[in-house]
């Protein structure tokens, strides 16, 4: 097991950590709350209505260097000093007071402190896959606080973290049969190692057990709960932090699987915990979006959520979900790379070399778009495929050539949702969240390109009765994190205010 030690943090990844945590918070600020006014000078200025402050940035999807117009000249604002610029402008601004969201704000910058410190020590994996998933250090690039932690010290959770390069073994426990929990297929878990008679093996991911442990004190007394030791290979944590792959490389029975584990931290607005009623609508939902991506016409995948296994005693405690595996699913001879890497960066981005952007982004739309869709205009299927719910595998030469997608959890199924809902969704997902983080990370290489005329001609050749208005439409829906988060919404809650379309166009 790789162990990444929390160490002091010189001035330049202060500095570093400062811009990381910055870019996000901005961005939401900027798109939720602020008023923009004339540019100067390069720089974009925004009225804060609250108090009606100026706050000047410097531009980019990633908007840097804030300043405040004070005392008659431009003052800079570091991180610490921005998040109570934030909370004062959103206290004035919704008449309302949070004193956990900027706490989350400061945990998140420390976070990514921490993270930088790690990354600067540790080799990062070969395999451009697990590379990718563990590139995410600037993370959700419209949330507040992206990169928190639940607050806990860093030695608490560096050791598991996807962007410290972690990897680790998992803890090997045995849950009583009469104590048992299952549903679906979870014959893999019976792999990673040896139970004894009348009992069955549960993984659990050590961070896990951390947090729960002192709660499990009675079933390790009375034998419903054994702790076995550890699996005899390291997995790799993914973008999504509670999720672990174990790459077929490893040698060991079973691998070649992701798994999917509890963890009581709020992780962006949800605290990330496999629900009960998540848990038991499982198979109906992942049954759906596998049919619906395997009916269609093309190479598109759908990494299914086979089932899950949990203790009766802990049922969301020690709950794990077990997820198919990469191998079966990705094209011969291609790599499969995570979404939000494209848009972060990371050694080995194929948006780094691509001598034609028209082509790369062409061959991309095609991969990601019609499978989205095909599934909710035939399949009633709206899959979540934002950024870190979507893979792009790439050819050789870098070219898109497969999109495959995950995390039953985030499905919604016709009607269960009205259709109305069900497309607000899909668009924010696919397009706001997805395409729109792509295509500008493809301008910044090649500022002469126009992603939008190909991603309209892409959305026009589908048949989906709401594509004419997309199309149209002067607007799409922006998911509000700050607001949700500053209000206390639920983590699942979804509000949306009005974007400019781009790809509203003749």
């Amino acid at each position: 097991m790789e162990r990444v030690e929390p160490m002091p943090l010189g001035g330049d990844v202060a500095r570093r950590a400062d811009a990381h945590a910055a870019a996000p918070l901005l961005n939401c600020l900027i798109r939720e709350v602020a008023q923009r006014c004339p540019g100067q000078g390069g720089r974009r200025v925004y009225r804060l209505p609250g108090g009606g402050r100026l706050l000047r940035v410097r531009e980019g999807r990633r908007p840097a260097d804030p300043e405040v117009y004070t005392a008659g000249a431009w003052q800079r604002v570091g991180h610490t000093d921005l998040v109570k610029l934030v909370a004062e402008e959103l206290r004035r601004h919704t008449g309302l007071s949070n004193d956990e969201l900027p706490a989350e704000m400061i945990d998140s910058r420390d976070a990514v402190a921490a993270l930088l410190a790690a990354r600067d020590r540790v080799a990062p994996p070969a395999d451009p896959y697990l590379r990718s998933e563990q590139s995410l250090v600037t993370g959700h690039p419209y949330h507040p606080a992206p990169k928190a932690r639940g607050g806990g010290p860093v030695a608490s959770w560096l050791a598991y973290a996807p962007e410290a390069h972690a990897r680790f073994p998992l803890v090997l426990l045995a849950v009583r049969e009469d104590a048992l929990v299952e549903e679906g297929d979870t014959a893999a878990l019976d792999a990673l190692g040896q139970a004894p008679p009348g009992y069955r093996l549960l993984p659990a991911h050590p961070w896990q057990l951390d947090l729960v442990g002192g709660d499990l004190a009675g079933a390790f007394a009375d034998g419903r709960l054994l702790r076995l030791g550890t699996t005899a290979f390291d997995v790799w944590p993914t973008a999504a932090v509670r999720t672990v792959h174990a790459p077929a490389a490893d040698p060991a029975p079973g691998a070649d699987l992701f798994l999917k584990f509890s963890l009581d931290v709020r992780i962006t607005n949800d605290v990330r915990r496999l629900w009960r009623h998540d848990l038991l609508k499982l198979r109906r939902t992942d049954t759906a979006a596998a049919g619906a991506i395997e009916a269609q016409d093309g190479p598109a995948a759908w990494l299914s959520d086979r089932g899950y296994r949990t203790a009766a005693f802990a049922f969301e405690e020690l709950a794990v979900l077990v997820r198919d595996g990469l191998g079966g699913h990705v094209l011969p001879g291609a790599t499969p790379l995570l979404a939000a890497a494209l848009a972060e960066g990371f050694d080995g981005n194929p948006l780094d070399g691509p001598a034609d952007p028209a082509v790369w982004w062409e061959a991309y739309l095609r991969q990601v778009v019609p499978p989205v869709l095909n599934a909710f205009a035939r399949h009633g299927v709206v899959l979540e495929a934002h950024l870190q719910n979507s893979l792009v595998a790439v050819d050789t030469g870098g070219i898109p050539v497969q999109a495959l997608f995950r995390d039953a959890e985030g499905v919604k199924l016709l009607p269960d949702v009205t259709r109305a809902a069900g497309w607000e969704r899909l668009v924010y997902c696919l397009v706001v969240n997805h395409l729109t983080e792509v295509a500008a990370a493809l301008v910044e290489r090649h500022p002469d390109h126009d992603p939008w005329p190909a991603a309209r001609r892409e959305f026009a050749r589908h048949d989906v009765p709401e594509i004419p208005r997309l199309l149209t439409s002067p607007t799409l829906p922006g998911k509000t994190n700050l607001l949700l988060r500053w209000t206390g919404a639920d983590g699942a809650d979804a509000r949306y205010l009005p974007l400019p379309n781009p790809l509203s166009g003749p």
